[in-house]
């Protein structure tokens, strides 16, 4: 890939990062600091900023998930498909999460799924 294709699949692994990387923080640094010391409110704000940036991050991987896919032609990959299916998994998930904040299994359902997709797509890039 050059130019801006190069670009595209930057934005794509940068809000990658920011969504994998933002689930590891909250899983293994803010929820066991917030275990010993809760403060609801305090966790509800964390939640709901980094539910914003999340928002954020899963326009750019569509948006540039599309681009790529079209571009390499990838829509017939079998790998593709279960990567999106994970995607879609992934979405109904943190919808249900949103109405279940407390349901910590739907928490590690998501974070499963995101480290499928991201080995499905290390997969669809070699």
């Amino acid at each position: 890939m050059t130019g801006v294709w190069q670009w595209i699949l930057y934005l794509h692994l940068l809000a990658m990062a920011f969504f994998v990387g933002g689930q590891l923080m909250l899983a293994l640094g803010v929820a066991p600091v917030e275990r010993a010391n809760p403060d609801p409110a305090r966790m509800r704000g964390i939640a709901r900023r980094f539910g914003y940036g999340s928002l954020v991050a899963l326009g750019v991987l569509l948006a540039t998930g599309i681009a790529m896919a079209s571009h390499l032609d990838l829509w017939d990959s079998s790998t593709l498909q279960l990567k999106l299916g994970l995607v879609a998994l992934v979405l109904v998930l943190t919808a249900l999460h949103l109405k279940l904040p407390r349901a910590h299994v739907l928490q590690a359902a998501i974070f499963l799924a995101t480290l499928a997709i991201v080995w499905l797509g290390l997969d669809l890039a070699t």
